[in-house]
């Protein structure tokens, strides 16, 4: 098993489905599908499609004609993504974004939502996404925007930092929300090859059952847990509980609605 894979095995695939996925990422997934079907494309393919949130979104949007290829580098996520139902019609590849295992030309648009801020080369990324692309086709991307603007993740992450002083697991901070500078992307996008870059900053709300439901899913459903547990695996509940309280105390004890701010990207090929 790969140090990716790693990171998001075990129950992680299935907390951040069910948690994250109403509460951050499914807004975003319709938002990124219609943008897609808008182009009215014949095959689509969309990179570090983790649990399949925008995959799904995909296969409701787009004419069931339409060809969707799913890809990651994880394959506990894909294993997860792939016996969802209403995906029946995706085309699941373990693959890497920065060397995509597609021919030159081969799709009519490109999606990635919320995966560029893991790739090592994201040049590199970016540079296959367009060779995949047919002219005048387009690639679709989503990073989340500075975590200040994006009130559960920042109360979690202040909240679990705090209970480690030593050795703060700054996961959301650094990673998710570490990589926003529109202008450097859009400059990174130009240099892959793309001659056409628009940006828009899109807010939404943040929405879940309970304080816990949230808390779960960032503290359980993501790499922190592993940050978590490589600094003391013992205190994991009460990372997640004070995570919770922390939520509840801004937001109160039953269903809690946030802010969340993405930006995203529109690049022309």
């Amino acid at each position: 098993m790969s140090d990716t894979d790693r990171k998001f095995a075990g129950s992680i695939p299935a907390l951040y489905d069910r948690y994250l996925g109403p509460l951050i990422f499914e807004p975003y997934a319709a938002d990124l599908a219609a943008r897609i079907a808008a182009s009215a494309p014949a095959r689509v393919v969309e990179t570090a499609a983790g649990t399949g949130v925008v995959t799904r979104a995909l296969a409701r949007a787009l004419p069931s004609a339409v060809e969707i290829v799913a890809t990651d580098l994880n394959q506990p996520m894909l294993d997860y993504a792939a016996v969802q139902p209403g995906v029946e019609r995706v085309n699941w590849r373990q693959a890497d974004a920065q060397n995509l295992p597609f021919p030159d030309a081969s799709f009519d648009a490109a999606v990635c939502q919320f995966g560029v801020m893991f790739f090592p080369d994201k040049i590199g990324a970016y540079r296959e996404a367009r060779r995949v692309l047919k002219p005048g086709g387009r690639f679709l991307c989503s990073v989340w925007d500075r975590i200040e603007d994006n009130d559960f993740a920042n109360l979690v992450d202040e909240t679990v930092a705090a209970l480690f002083p030593g050795n703060q697991p700054r996961f959301l901070a650094r990673t998710p929300h570490g990589h926003h500078d529109v202008a450097a992307i859009e400059r990174d996008l130009r240099a892959a090859g793309f001659t056409h870059v628009e940006s828009q900053t899109v807010t939404k709300h943040s929405r879940a059952a309970s304080p816990c439901d949230a808390a779960l899913g960032f503290c359980q459903g993501t790499p922190l847990r592993n940050e978590i547990d490589a600094r003391d695996p013992s205190r994991l509940a009460e990372a997640t509980d004070a995570a919770a309280a922390a939520i509840a105390a801004r937001f109160g004890t039953g269903p809690v609605d946030g802010k969340i701010q993405a930006i995203i990207f529109t690049a022309h090929r």
